[in-house]
């Protein structure tokens, strides 16, 4: 349960109401005490005088004791979920908040669908608890107290036989409290798993198709579905042997109170109203204590789900912003890496290593080299995705490690490798890093990215929504939006990785004079795989191993030969492959078609 009281700093802010619904609970306890009290005296006063009036006037007392008590439950129950509402609401921006400002490092790692499981389903455990088990445990110890203080009031050897059946009741559920927890934490990882594979199957459903994986799949999720499903089964088990126990237990204290209340009774030691009185206090402490079961278990899930949400919202970022950030006034563009060497999170080999390079602003440097040489890393670096292991990144020669980060990346227009776009509109999404553009600059952007025409050919235009990440949308038309989003922030910086690799040859001679005339004014990085897109860079570095193996233009890298020529010649050899090709399909189309004119040419003389 240690977990439950971490919440405290969600739950500080609520303090006044949470004490006004606390005191409407002592009302409704104090009320409840008092009903056995009436009914004794109905018994012992009104029925043996025969005292009709008297019988009619606590009736009426009784009536109103119970319209007082509907109307404070209503209000503690409306207060009791309206702040649990307040606190999950709280807990679920707190928990999106925090994930926005973990680093990559933790996103590499973490499974979406757990993600999920916790900001959704764990907070939805704790909101639960809050709203209706802990008032319940509340209310049940204020009950407790007041019946308990009643009974010892109204003969205490009576008390002590009617609460020993409690003794064992309390040590069975304060054990099946700390077993439950652990099991609860069980379930919610099983769901989590289950959540995770669900995420990524229908993320990966073309794929799934493609290769007709679906029996594969089924079965995959039918493992982690019996997964969920038997850690479920076990807490059920747990349950299910404490409920019929505390049946029984409670069943035993009415029949030690019936019998030594009845010999008690017969030698005129007590009165029948008031060992009904008891008995009635009895009742009113068994029915919550029997719900005892369902609260620890409630109780449980909740602590379980407070550890999982904890676990998130107590990993410390690795990036951090520094007390004192440098504050850059106007950013020219200069890049240096000094020495750097990088090594993710979980691995032994460096990514990069001992490099050590500086980009003048306003100039175009190309990267290029095999898959796994470490491009990206190297250009993920400059918005500080990652903290190098070794060496510095410094940007106007001021290390990004005393730059906001935030402020940082507002300088930098990225568009990554693979496009991403949300489930928004068109205009939305193009506007995403500069929500205050006005339309004209959108469409502008959208113009230089060779985007506004096919989004112009759209029934609604600039305002189309698209599909979830953009499905709805070709590849080249997803990148040529996610270009026009990068080109509207109008940065200092700009790093293309591999941005040109979804659009087909045609569209990529015109983005390549769109990029050109964007280009001028800015520091950028172009990763790519094709050479016709590097070789007007200014400096052409090609990578291998996570080294720098060669720099230098695209004429001065062909006379130097190396990894770059080799590229250069297998790139050419295969573009002359695919002319060869498209010659001889020609060729054989040509030849079909002067077949069918001679057949056709045969069959008019026939």
């Amino acid at each position: 349960m240690k977990h439950l009281l971490k919440l405290h700093p969600f739950v500080k802010p609520y303090l006044w109401q949470i004490l006004l619904n606390l005191l409407i609970l002592l009302c409704i306890t104090g009320l409840a005490l008092v009903v056995p009290n009436i009914i004794r005296l109905v018994i012992d006063d009104g029925l043996q005088r025969g005292d009709a009036p008297y019988i009619v006037r606590s009736a009426l007392v009784l009536l109103g004791l119970g319209l007082s008590t509907a109307a404070l439950s209503f209000a503690q129950r409306y207060l009791s979920e309206w702040v649990a509402a307040h606190i999950g609401y709280d807990l679920r921006t707190r928990m999106y908040d925090h994930l926005q400002h973990l680093p990559f490092t933790y996103h590499d790692h973490a499974q979406t669908g757990q993600l999920i499981s916790r900001c959704i389903e764990d907070v939805r455990a704790i909101q639960g608890f809050a709203a209706g088990s802990i008032i319940e445990i509340v209310q049940l110890l204020f009950m407790a107290v007041g019946v308990v203080t009643m009974l010892f009031l109204s003969d205490p050897l009576l008390a002590v036989i009617a609460l020993l059946p409690l003794v064992p009741m309390a040590m069975m559920t304060t054990d099946f409290g700390g077993r439950v927890t652990r099991l609860f934490y069980a379930v919610d990882n099983a769901l989590g798993d289950l959540s995770a594979r669900l995420q990524e199957n229908v993320t990966g459903v073309q794929v799934v198709r493609a290769f007709a994986r679906e029996p594969y799949e089924v079965k995959r999720f039918d493992e982690t579905n019996r997964a969920y499903f038997q850690s479920r089964i076990k807490v059920i088990g747990e349950w299910s042997k404490v409920m019929p126990t505390t049946n029984l237990l409670i069943v035993i204290g009415t029949i030690l109170v019936l019998w030594f209340g009845g010999q008690m009774v017969l030698e005129n030691r007590m009165t029948v109203g008031e060992l009904v009185a008891f008995n009635a206090y009895l009742l009113m402490l068994s029915a919550p204590v029997q719900q005892l079961a369902w609260l620890v278990n409630a109780a449980g899930e909740a602590s379980a789900g407070a550890q999982r949400v904890f676990e998130v919202l107590e990993t410390v970022p690795d990036i951090r912003p520094p007390e004192t950030p440098v504050a850059l006034a106007t950013v020219r563009g200069e890049v240096e890496f000094r020495d750097v060497s990088l090594t993710y999170q979980d691995e032994i080999k460096e990514s990069l290593t001992g490099i050590s390079l500086r980009v003048e602003p306003n100039r175009t440097v190309a990267l290029i080299g095999p898959t796994g040489s470490g491009k990206t890393s190297l250009v993920n670096l400059v918005p500080r995705f990652y903290d190098v292991t070794a060496g510095t990144v410094l940007v106007d020669g001021v290390d990004i490690c005393d730059l906001d980060p935030v402020a940082l990346r507002r300088q930098i227009g990225i568009v990554l490798q693979t496009s991403l776009l949300f489930s928004d509109s068109i205009r939305e999404n193009i506007a995403y890093g500069r929500p205050d553009a006005s339309l004209e600059e959108i469409v502008a952007a959208a113009q230089a990215a060779q985007a506004h025409d096919f989004i112009s050919g759209f029934p609604n235009g600039y305002e189309t929504v698209v599909g979830e990440r953009g499905v709805t949308l070709s590849g080249g038309q997803r990148q040529r939006i996610a270009i026009a989003r990068a080109l509207l922030m109008d940065p200092r910086i700009l790093v293309l990785d591999d941005s040109t690799s979804s659009v087909d040859t045609q569209t990529e001679q015109a983005l390549q004079i769109a990029l050109k005339r964007l280009m001028e004014g800015r520091t950028t990085f172009v990763i790519a795989h094709r050479l016709s897109t590097v070789r007007r860079a200014d400096l052409i570095l090609v990578m291998d191993k996570g080294q720098i193996v060669q720099r230098g233009t695209h004429a001065s890298l062909l006379a130097e030969g190396g990894l770059y020529r080799e590229i250069h010649d297998l790139q050419l050899s295969q573009f002359a492959e695919s002319i060869e090709e498209r010659e001889a399909q020609e060729l054989l189309l040509r030849e079909r078609d002067a077949l069918k004119n001679r057949r056709s040419a045969d069959r008019s003389l026939s």
